[in-house]
């Protein structure tokens, strides 16, 4: 008799009650293959198609799965999913927000606190029994100066709160939120981000990647950030133009960046900003922690468990699909 329960691919490996979840009620097969055509033959009879890194949900990725009716996108960026395409394939897309907004916000604050305050090259100048820093000065408090936070959401009003304990003002740049929303979620609201950047002595950006936010941490907005400004981005490399960022730290235009992404992933060895002592890298780890891995497997389980009972799930992010679900 064949097996009635349905299929779920998973991109790559998830939390261990995530993965129990979904066995309870489907047969799960993971996989490590990152290309697409490796995904596309193992998931050919896919109910469901869970995605974490490569390869992206193309258009062609979920035409070659005839029977998909559901995408997950373990986390909260979709900018790896084509959901017009899903749509139109009548495929649900569903994802876990919120579920690193904790994890993403508190390493946005530790990559501030780590440029201010030089940690990594202090640590290396210690290990050498170099003290010089205590009379070298050049670290600076957080308290008293202004942070700028491009996007106020789950991350951002996170961030605004930890800057705010420390004594910050902080100012926020946010189209998407009315400016009373934006002041319930501790920032002063800015008409424009031409208008807050050269006030900040830091600025971080918890943005997702669209067409107006490709490329918005470089050009000319670098230029108007104020000198000696610190730049953190834990959001998505393609808000940032390296080319832009590297000139204005190495001329000393900013005095530092913290970044978690990187306009291409994995970045390059040989990436110039690896050769800069002011700035502090990790590789999109951000949102990475083991709590919120396992609120991200688990609720993004769910979800696609939802749509494969036939239920609606409550994270919907293309609902035009849901009354021709599968239909294709």
């Amino acid at each position: 008799m064949a097996e009635s329960r349905p299929l779920i691919v998973l991109g790559g490996p998830v939390h261990p009650d995530a993965a129990k979840l979904m066995e309870t009620a489907a047969r799960v097969v993971v996989t490590s293959d990152e290309t697409e055509a490796g995904v596309a033959k193992i998931a050919a009879e896919a109910d469901g198609l869970l995605i974490r890194g490569k390869p992206a949900a193309t258009a062609s990725l979920m035409t070659a799965c005839k029977k998909l009716r559901v995408v997950g996108r373990h986390g909260v960026g979709l900018d790896t999913v084509d959901i017009p395409a899903a749509t139109r394939l009548g495929i649900a897309i569903v994802h876990a927000p919120g579920s690193n907004s904790q994890a993403v916000a508190e390493h946005a604050l530790m990559l501030m606190l780590t440029c201010a305050k030089r940690t990594l090259e202090i640590d290396e100048m210690t290990k050498k029994g170099d003290w010089s820093a205590r009379t070298n000065v050049h670290n600076v408090e957080l308290g008293g100066r202004t942070l700028g936070i491009v996007g106020v959401g789950n991350v951002g009003r996170r961030v605004a709160k930890f800057c705010a304990a420390l004594g910050m003002r902080v100012l926020g740049y946010d189209p998407y939120v009315p400016d009373a929303e934006l002041r319930q979620r501790g920032v002063e609201p800015q008409p424009s981000l031409e208008a807050m950047l050269p006030q900040c002595d830091f600025v971080t950006f918890h943005t997702p990647l669209t067409p107006e936010t490709r490329g918005m941490l470089g050009g000319t907005n670098v230029k108007l950030m104020k000198k000696g400004a610190i730049v953190v981005n834990t959001s998505r490399g393609g808000v940032q133009v390296e080319p832009d960022l590297f000139e204005a730290l190495t001329k000393g235009h900013l005095a530092a960046a913290g970044l978690d992404v990187w306009e291409q992933e994995p970045t390059s060895l040989d990436n110039p900003m690896f050769n800069l002592p002011n700035v502090v890298c990790s590789a999109h780890v951000a949102g990475v922690t083991t709590d919120a891995h396992r609120v991200a497997g688990v609720q993004v389980a769910e979800e696609m468990l939802r749509v494969l009972r036939g239920e609606r799930p409550h994270v919907l992010v293309n609902p035009d699909v849901w009354p021709r679900l599968g239909v294709r």
